[in-house]
Parts: C-alpha cells; structure tokens; sequence
C-alpha cells in the first residue's frame, strides 16, 4: 500500500530554519527566516494554518513546551520567547548579546536552554518565574544542540562538543539569587561539561540529534557526511562510533557533488533517524545496522530540516532554496513544507548486514 504525502497550504514566504511537532499531537510549528512562526494542524491532509506569530526579526529556531499549548523560540533579535499558542501572546524570557541559534525544553526537569551565538547558553525555568535565569560559558560558538532525558549535547565551532549533565545544569540554574542592580540580568554560572569531546567530522558540524534511549546522537556535516556516537565513554563503547558519507550526487560531467547535511531527526519509537540534504534528498538509516534503509523522492530544492510525529506515525520535510542551489534569495512558491504518513515498518530499522 503507497504511503500519503501531502503539501502543507500556506507555507512562509521565505527559508525554514526549524520545524518541531507538538508532544501530545499532530500539530506542527515551523521557524522561518520571513520573521514568523507558523502554527498548523496537521491532522488532515492539506493541513490548517492555526496562527502566525510575528518577530521582530528572522526566527532561527522554536519548540513546544511542557504542553501542546506552549512553545519557545529564538532568532536574530537575540530573545528567547514564550509562545502562548491559544491566546497568541508572546513574552520575551531572555535576552543575548547575540543571535540565539537554539531552544530546546526539557520536561523532565521542566527548564528551557537556549544556545546563542555570544556563545553563551541561557536557563529558564518557564513554571517559576521568579527563579532568575542563569548563564553558562561556552567554549566557542554553538551551532546545534540536542536533548535526552538525562543530557544536553552542544555542536560547537572549532569541532568542540560538550555533553551536560541535565540534573548539574538544573540544579546549577536553580541554586542562585536575583542580582539587586539588575533583577531581569542573567547569572553567571559554572557548570562543568560531563564530557568534553572533539567531533568525529573534519567539517563544520551543521546539525546533531540525539537517540530516544538516550545512548548518543549523530551528528551532521557541511561536508556530506555523519556520525554516529554513544555517550558510554568505556574503551568499547567508543569503538563503535562510526562516520560515513552521504547526500553525494554524481554530476553530468562525472564529478561527485557534495551537499550538507542539514537536518536529523530520530524516530521516537524505532531508534533509526532520518537525514536532510542540500542535494533535496531525505534518507532513513538504522544507526546500529550501520544500513540505509531508504531515499526517498527528491525533492524541488535543499531540505532544511526534518520532524518526527511524537506517536512516530508522521514524518515533517521542510524544502527550501539553499545556498548550494546557485540562486540568491527566494522564489515565491519555493519554500514548501510536506507532511508523510509512514507505513507501519515504512522507518524501522533492517538489523545488521550479514
């Protein structure tokens, strides 16, 4: 039976730079660089477009919060904001000195992290208010960042890569005083990474997510290419991490063209993830079989990021114009985002060759 794809109506009007489904449903919020964010339902095809909410400058990332009713973003106004999607108000919970390249929210200790380019990660503690938000260093620019219940991996340049502690940083984050000159300033905090490395790909890291088991990430390249780690940092464990190459295509001169990974996402029920390309492709791989397990159709243009369905039944792919297509800006009608239903076994993976 062919798996039903459709195009969302109403897509932004300019490149997408972070699409996130909903913990608890089938809606979808997608970050754009046209200065909004952009609620749908996605429950049937075609999709409804439920609410637009306006930045004062491109929007770079967003997430949903403890419920279906909160969301949080970042952009180059350098604030992170609180989304309330049923009424549309928005509060400014911080701000950097810089653009906030990240956000991403953590449930089971109830904080929200941002990661900025003034390479700096931010706290909040979005259920009390009156807890001040703190500060933490960072070695160099963050690029990505990635959650599991009990850690949070930063992507950073110079191939730098922290692993924190979630319970450290909570705890961190919860411990300090509000500064009487200036009640609103972040605090400075010191939290020592529980692991620092250094990434496994020659290239800058464009993109990194984590295993829903909590056992690694993969991360994403420039460069065509990913890896696969695990956290355990035993001899062993650190034997089987792995990169390969992918998102290559062959010109018509015979030369092999090479396109960022932009985009992974893993698969919160099979543990395979998926990837997006600047070559408008979107690949399936089982990350322990070391196997592709499908391509599907290309797509118009790059894919610039990728979302699973909390129930895993649903897949997200937003298309946009990249850098890698040889145009500048946005043709109207270019950026398109498409929801697939997938097949009962359509993402699971095909266990080890041989």
């Amino acid at each position: 039976m062919a798996t039903a794809q459709y195009e969302l109506s109403d897509p932004p009007s300019d490149a997408i730079s972070a699409i996130k489904y909903a913990p608890g449903s089938l809606r979808l919020l997608v970050a754009s660089w046209d200065k909004n964010v952009y609620l749908y339902d996605t429950s049937r095809s075609g999709g409804q477009l439920l609410r637009t909410f306006e930045h004062q400058a491109p929007v770079l990332d967003v997430c949903f919060g403890e419920k279906d009713e909160d969301a949080y973003t970042s952009g180059l106004d350098c604030d992170v904001r609180h989304l309330s999607l049923s009424t549309g108000a928005q509060t400014v919970l911080s701000s950097h000195t810089a653009g906030v390249k990240s956000v991403a929210y953590s449930s089971q200790h109830r904080i929200l992290i941002s990661a900025s380019w003034d390479s700096t990660l931010h706290i909040h503690h979005p259920s009390s208010p009156s807890t001040p938000i703190t500060s933490v260093s960072l070695p160099s620019k963050p690029f990505s960042i990635s959650l599991t219940p009990t850690k949070l991996v930063v992507a950073m340049a110079s191939r730098a890569l922290h692993i924190y502690d979630l319970s450290s940083l909570a705890s961190a984050a919860s411990s300090v005083t509000t500064s009487a000159d200036d009640p609103s300033a972040a605090i400075s905090v010191q939290v020592e990474p529980w692991q620092r490395r250094e990434s496994s790909l020659k290239f800058m890291t464009r993109a990194i997510a984590c295993m829903p088991n909590d056992a690694g990430y993969a991360s994403s390249s420039i460069e065509g290419r990913v890896a696969v780690e695990w956290f355990d940092p035993s001899p062993e464990s650190q034997a089987r991490k792995y990169a390969f190459k992918c998102h290559r295509q062959t010109n018509e001169q015979g030369i092999d063209v090479v396109y960022p990974v932009n985009a992974l996402a893993f698969h919160p029920a099979h543990g395979t993830f998926a990837s997006g390309g600047g070559d408008g492709f979107v690949a399936l791989w089982d990350g322990v079989a070391k196997r592709r397990i499908r391509q599907y159709q290309k797509y118009a243009s790059s894919v610039s990021a990728v979302a699973f369905s909390a129930d895993g039944k649903y897949m997200a792919v937003a298309v946009s114009p990249g850098f890698e297509d040889g145009k500048e800006g946005v043709a109207e009608g270019a950026v398109k985002v498409f929801v697939r239903e997938l097949g009962e076994h359509e993402a699971k993976g095909k266990g080890a060759k041989g």
